[in-house]
């Protein structure tokens, strides 16, 4: 773990893994609104849950109309319900190229559409996938 506030760089956008701080983001599903009450530098809090087994969905609804990002949305949160919102995280990402981008520990998949088997089967591959599964 590093000092939170230091910098942080990754090879992948958005990040699969790394250096990251000691504390991790809850689980839950992120929208724009909770970025003012959330500390700075995310990645640091984000690849640390990446390291307990997370799964993170990064969305990107600036690629989208208003209409196609709820729909985003929408899809992405029935997917963390099906599985219990268990070491599920959705996060708004603008610096990604595609409206939408799964993580675990040294695994990404992107989406150029959203698919709710593809993104079950990521799921069910990959949670707990990681250097320290058994930690909440």
């Amino acid at each position: 773990h590093v000092e939170v506030g230091e910098p942080l760089t990754y090879p992948s956008n958005p990040p699969a893994g790394g250096r990251h701080y000691a504390q991790s983001l809850p689980a839950g599903f992120y929208d724009e609104d909770n970025l003012p009450n959330l500390p700075g530098d995310l990645e640091g809090y984000i690849v640390h849950s990446l390291e307990h087994g997370y799964i993170i969905f990064w969305y990107n609804c600036s690629l989208l109309n208003e209409t196609a990002c709820t729909e985003l949305k929408t899809e992405i949160q029935s997917v963390m319900d099906s599985r219990n919102n268990f070491k599920l995280i959705a996060f708004p990402w603008n610096s990604i190229d595609v409206p939408l981008v799964m993580t675990s520990w040294g695994r990404l998949q992107q989406f150029e559409q959203f698919n709710s088997a593809l993104a079950l089967n990521f799921i069910d591959a990959n949670r707990n996938k990681s250097p320290e599964p058994n930690a909440p």
